[in-house]
């Protein structure tokens, strides 16, 4: 009777353990999804929706604006990303697999440049457009086995299952939807007043290989010229994209504006102050 005892509380004790362990895997599940949630703070809506980080967020217009910039088709933009989803989260990694780094952890054991070069976004688009380039037949293979071709990984189906956001990135970054990029940011910039202003003209020429822009008469900020609302909506979508690395307070394009506070676009009577321009107000100086 008393072996029966022990055993049954015995029983009784694994099954309580059993149970304090699930709950905690199960807290800890929960846990890891509301903070990843929380982080995804830019959503992004064109035939199909998309949310990352700021980070991500920025990364990712970068990286269709380098290939705009170059001349690259749209499905080059397509194969970039979808290689830097899978290659680093679109992060821009300090390391990796052996001396693998940035964007799209390339190595510099392998002739992609410095660590130091590779590390620059820019930099990096540029070499894995001029390598992709180079691919006979690029246009027309799969996603998977194009980004395969440049990057020669251990894994090179793995690109695949980045594909369809990587076109829903594509379509709102190089100005196919309006309105598609949504980012809410920090009650703090990071930067702000002339520098942020700064920082954004530098970011624009750089990315876009734009020339200067002008200071609008009614914002503290930037006023760049679009040709067509196309292009305009390529800035825009860059602008909030950036947002919160670069102090964007407010962003106005074809009678619609987006602001730090409400995260989203709304219409707005612009009086034809932003037409053929895209405007941007930045957090001014405390």
């Amino acid at each position: 009777m008393r072996v029966r005892t022990r055993a049954v509380v015995a029983s009784g004790v694994v099954l309580a353990v059993v149970a304090v362990l699930g709950i905690w895997f199960v807290a800890r599940q929960v846990g890891q999804m509301r903070v990843t949630f929380a982080g995804r703070s830019c959503t992004v809506q064109a035939d199909g929706q998309v949310g990352l980080d700021s980070q991500q967020m920025a990364n990712a217009a970068t990286i269709a604006a380098i290939g705009a910039q170059r001349g690259m088709p749209e499905r080059a933009v397509v194969i970039a990303l979808a290689t830097a989803y899978q290659e680093s989260s679109l992060r821009n990694l300090t390391g990796g697999d052996r001396d693998s780094v940035g964007l799209f952890q390339q190595r510099p054991s392998q002739g992609w440049g410095t660590p130091t070069e590779i590390q620059d976004p820019r930099y990096a688009a540029r070499r894995f457009y001029a390598a992709l380039k180079k691919v006979r037949g690029w246009e027309e293979m799969r996603v998977t086995d194009a980004a395969q071709a440049v990057q020669r990984s251990a894994f090179p189906e793995a690109y695949e299952k980045w594909a369809g956001d990587s076109e829903v990135l594509t379509r709102a970054l190089l100005g196919e939807a309006t309105g598609a990029v949504s980012c809410t940011t920090g009650t703090e910039p990071v930067m702000r007043g002339q520098a942020a202003a700064a920082a954004l003209t530098e970011g624009l020429n750089l990315d876009w290989g734009l020339p200067g822009t002008e200071s609008p008469a009614d914002l503290t900020g930037l006023a760049v010229p679009a040709g067509d609302e196309r292009d305009g909506w390529r800035y825009a979508h860059w602008l909030v994209a950036h947002a919160n690395d670069h102090g964007v307070k407010r962003v106005r394009f074809a009678g619609l504006e987006w602001t730090a506070k409400q995260g989203g676009w709304k219409t707005v009577d612009d009086g034809g102050d932003a037409a053929g321009r895209v405007l941007a107000e930045v957090f001014g100086d405390v």
